[in-house]
Formats: C-alpha cells, sequence, structure tokens
C-alpha cells in the first residue's frame, strides 16, 4: 500500500464537513445525510475501480467480463431491495418513485450517443466525477463539455419528445412486483451465466477483505457491485427517488448560463415546474447536485487515503480533444435519454423500467463505434 496523503485528505474531509454544517445550519439535514451516502460513493467507486466505460470495453475487445457480470450482480440486488418500497410507493410516509422513463427514439439515440462518448471521454457519468476526485486532470475538460452538452440537449428537449415514443413501461406496475422480479431475475441470472462462458480472463482472487484494506483499497469488483446497490437503495429511501448523475449537470449548466444573460423564459424545458423551482434555487438545494458533490469528495478522499492521488499535467491534443468530444456526446445523449448509465441504466433497471434495457441495448454499441474511434485520438482501444 502506497503511504496515505494527507494534504489531499485533509482538504476532502475539511471540504465535507464546512458542507455538512452549511447544510445543517441552512436546516437541509436530509440533503446533509443524501452528502454523506454521496461520499461513501464515491469512496466505493474509487476503491473498487467500478467504471461502467472500462468495463465495457474490457468486455468487448478483450471478453474480460468480471466487470459486466459485477453490474449485474449489483442490478439484481438493487431490485431486490427497491421492489418492496416501490410497491406500496411510499417510505417512512412519505411518496417513493423509481426510475422510469418512456421508450422512445430519443432513448435510442441519446443512448448510443453516450456510448460512443464515454469510450471518448474515458469515462461513464460517474466515472467521470470519481476519476476527476481521484486526480484525473483530463476529467476537467471532459465534465466541462459534459455539462455543456447538457444544458445544449435541454434545450432541445421539446423537439426530442415530439420524435415517436411509446408510454413507460414498468414490469412491476404491469405484471404486479413478485412476478416482475422473479422475471427480470430470471434474466439477470441467465445474463450473469452467458457472460460468465462469454469470458476468456482467468479471475485472480483478490485475498481477504480487512479494515485496512476497506480504507484504503483495492476492493474486489463484487464489493464494490453490492456498495453501490446498497447505497442506492439509501437514496431511494432519504431522496424519495434513485440514484442519478446527470441532472446536477444540466442543472448547473443553466446557472451558468444565466450567468451570461440566458432567458428561461425561452425554454419550454425551463418552464416546467420542478426545472423552474431548481433554477430559482441554490445549487445546494438540489439532491443530485449535492450527491455529485459528495461523490467527487469522496473519490478524492479515497485516492488520498490509497496514496494514489497525482494529477497529470501534461494531456496530449489528440486526447484533450477526445476528451471534449466525449463530454459533448455524453452530456447530450445523457440529457435526451432521460440519464446516464446511473440514471438511467442502473436506476432503471433497479426499477423495472424497461427503459433502462432499452438504453443498455444502445449504449453497447455506441461503446463498440466509440472503441475504434479511440486510436485516432492516441487512445488504446482496451
Amino acid at each position: 500500500m502506497l503511504p496515505l496523503q494527507y494534504g489531499p485528505l485533509a482538504t476532502g474531509v475539511t471540504t465535507i464537513v464546512a458542507l455538512l454544517v452549511w447544510l445543517f445550519f441552512s436546516q437541509q439535514e436530509r440533503l446533509a445525510v443524501l452528502l454523506v451516502v454521496g461520499v461513501l460513493f464515491g469512496l466505493s467507486l474509487y476503491h473498487a475501480a467500478f467504471g461502467f466505460a472500462g468495463a465495457y470495453r474490457r468486455l468487448l475487445v478483450a471478453r474480460d467480463s468480471a466487470g459486466a457480470q459485477a453490474q449485474v450482480v449489483m442490478l439484481a440486488v438493487a431490485m431486490l431491495l427497491f421492489a418492496p418500497v416501490l410497491a406500496t410507493g411510499s417510505v417512512f410516509g412519505d411518496l417513493a418513485s423509481g426510475a422510469v422513463a418512456p421508450l422512445g427514439t430519443q432513448v435510442v439515440i441519446g443512448a448510443l450517443m453516450f456510448g460512443v462518448g464515454m469510450q471518448l471521454g474515458n469515462g461513464c457519468g460517474s466515472g467521470t466525477l470519481f476519476a476527476l476526485g481521484g486526480g484525473s486532470t483530463r476529467m476537467l475538460f471532459t465534465l466541462s463539455t459534459f455539462i455543456g452538452g447538457s444544458f445544449l440537449a435541454s434545450l432541445h428537449m421539446a423537439w426530442w419528445q415530439s420524435l415517436p415514443s411509446a408510454p413507460p413501461i414498468v414490469l412491476g406496475e404491469l405484471l404486479g412486483w413478485p412476478t416482475a422480479v422473479a422475471l427480470q431475475g430470471g434474466f439477470l441470472a441467465a445474463l450473469w451465466f452467458v457472460l460468465r462462458r462469454w469470458n476468456r480472463v482467468q479471475v485472480v482472487t483478490s485475498g481477504a477483505i480487512t479494515w485496512r484494506r476497506c480504507l484504503s483499497g483495492p476492493w474486489p469488483l463484487l464489493m464494490g457491485a453490492l456498495a453501490l446497490a446498497l447505497l442506492n437503495f439509501a437514496t431511494l429511501l432519504i431522496a424519495g427517488g434513485p440514484w442519478g448523475i446527470t441532472w446536477g449537470f444540466t442543472l448547473l449548466g443553466a446557472k451558468i448560463a444565466l450567468l451570461f444573460g440566458w432567458d428561461p423564459a425561452l425554454s419550454s424545458f425551463w418552464n416546467s415546474g420542478f426545472q423552474q423551482d431548481a433554477l430559482e434555487s441554490s445549487i445546494f438545494e438540489d439532491v443530485t447536485a449535492v450527491m455529485d458533490m459528495g461523490l467527487v469528495l469522496g473519490s478524492l478522499c479515497a485516492a488520498a487515503l490509497a496514496g494514489k492521488f497525482s494529477p497529470t499535467r501534461v494531456i496530449s491534443r489528440r486526447s484533450l480533444m477526445a476528451a471534449l468530444i466525449g463530454g459533448l456526446c455524453m452530456g447530450y445523449g445523457s440529457r435526451i435519454a432521460f440519464g446516464c448509465n446511473v440514471g438511467a441504466f442502473f436506476s432503471g433497471v433497479a426499477s423495472t423500467s424497461l427503459h433502462g434495457w432499452l438504453w443498455i441495448a444502445c449504449a453497447l454499441p455506441g461503446s463498440w463505434i466509440g472503441i475504434q474511434l479511440r486510436p485516432f485520438f492516441g487512445l488504446p482501444k482496451l
């Protein structure tokens, strides 16, 4: 294990404490708890190296299915945890709902764009944030166009929503939750076995899990999968809805645009109730934005605990261009597809919404295209 880095760790912990104090004094206790959940997401993602973009790249190029199999386990556990809450529609007396969206052309195109973008940007929605917190300077550029692309897509949402679309299909509501859980659970089990047979890379055992390893990493992929499923469930219980990433980027992009004189009255999307309220409120009052902050800070602390926080200073022009294009594709794609690998795929499938499956069915071909484009930007296919 590398030496613990006290400077970055102190910076991360101090910032977390300051935000917690701010939220508590602002009487935002629920958001304070969700900030901590976001921190734990960052810690889990970093220590388990639980990326989606890299997992798909290894699956498609090297037939290494370990990352994809871990995602299947994560989905199955989250679904089992979600089902009782979503079946009742409430938690602790408050409304609770899953990640649900229509099945439409915009999901197909958006997920395809996102798949291309996450291979060029070298990260997905969550991957961009945890790599940034871990010290990846390149991710600053990916995140900047991710935010810009997400905001740009919000201005075009009326047009995208006019394209052919089918209403949301939630298996739990259509078939009943016990039947839906059994059906989707069986499919996930079959998918896990197919991925296992597809695998051509020898599985390496990772050794015993100790308290020291829990703090400094690395974690086995399975441990990361279970942690993410539990934390997503905690988000559902506390926030009344599952984990999302990219809405925070869209909102931040809109708030930046306001500084440059943008008029939200010109956009039908930003005149809707939820969006209008979010735009008029502080960024520190938005669930997704606060959890995104927590994720970055959690991965910063994780990198410091592992002794691996080391920002890069030199980025080639071609790699920089790939980061910018990748971020733009992910931002635009995630907005029109109702989310990214987290909000659309992970939380959607865990909610038994078929748009989550449509999303991944289109994101994987997009990933394949993105992998073929990587050498043009000086990036290895694997």
